[in-house]
């Protein structure tokens, strides 16, 4: 008997489906004697465990709640961990219970975002022991992302801006907060900048943007992938991604200020005062160091 269905399914005509044109079905592999072990089982080490407080958004006692290492396509995709290292059907009462009281919770938080409609939550488990559950953000109006393809449409769509990822990161962990906890994750700084430097920063930042990497998603997340049977002992641990957008003006820009100042005379034949400097402490970029990469030695697993 054939394993692989002649025709695609019924859900490929569903207006949510994210993909058109000829589709075939892959061919149903042979089942395995043996699964391999996920992150955090036999002689795999847990990446969630071995992550520190500083690698997420918010943390509490007995919960931490982390994010992408850079924008998604989806407005914010968060995920909760426990502290311990327990899966879904090991919590003890306690912590089941507090499980109910989180979900509803974060789903409150991310909820409370402009620009959101619904939250997802899911519950995988296929990479990591250690118990995640995946929240995701429909965006507002998008009624072509509803349902089960919301992972997917989240490879898809455009990252956010970055700015709005870290005002939404940090607003979230601030709502966590009210209820107990540190929040970890910290809006951006206002980066003030003399105005004869803006063009030549906006220039740069223009720049920057068109060479960031894809966004991380929920479907790319490699602890979401379970390890191939043949090499159980095999540890992704890949390098988080790069961040970095320093956010201040080159020295092209600096050397422009300096000249528009040097030139600018007023009636009397004196020298105008030069273009306010921003100050340093204040003018730098900030990174949040609550952003991690899924799937990276920080992370559990789908």
């Amino acid at each position: 008997m054939h394993d692989t269905p002649p025709a695609v399914p019924d859900f490929t005509q569903w207006p949510s489906f994210p993909f058109e044109g000829d589709l075939r079905v892959k061919h149903l592999e042979d089942p395995v004697p043996v699964e391999p072990p996920r992150k955090g089982e036999g002689h795999r080490e847990c990446t969630a465990c071995n992550a520190p407080d500083d690698a997420y958004i918010w943390v509490g006692e007995r919960w931490r709640v982390r994010a992408m290492d850079r924008p998604t396509g989806l407005p914010m995709v968060l995920i909760l961990e426990s502290r311990s290292h327990l899966d879904l059907g090991d919590l003890p009462n306690l912590l089941a219970a507090e499980l109910g009281v989180m979900t509803v919770r974060l789903e409150r938080a991310i909820r409370s975002l402009d620009g959101v409609g619904r939250v997802h939550v899911n519950r995988w488990g296929d990479g990591s022991a250690h118990l995640h559950m995946w929240f995701l953000a429909r965006p507002y109006g998008r009624l072509q992302l509803r349902g089960t393809f919301l992972s997917l449409w989240d490879s898809i769509l455009p990252p956010i801006s970055e700015s709005q990822w870290r005002e939404n990161l940090a607003m979230v962990a601030a709502w966590l907060a009210e209820f107990g906890g540190r929040p970890l994750a910290e809006p951006p700084r206002i980066q003030w900048q003399a105005p004869s430097s803006l063009s030549a920063q906006a220039s740069r930042k223009q720049e920057a943007a068109e060479q960031q990497e894809e966004p991380v998603s929920v479907i790319e997340s490699d602890e979401e992938t379970p390890v191939p049977a043949d090499d159980p002992d095999d540890v992704a641990d890949a390098a988080e991604g790069d961040m970095g957008d320093d956010g201040t003006a080159g020295d092209d820009a600096e050397v422009t200020a300096d000249a528009d100042g040097a030139g600018a005379e007023d009636s009397n034949g004196g020298q105008q005062g030069d273009a306010p400097q921003h100050d340093e402490a204040s003018g730098e970029a900030t990174t949040s160091k609550a952003a991690t990469t899924p799937g990276t030695a920080t992370t559990p697993g789908r």
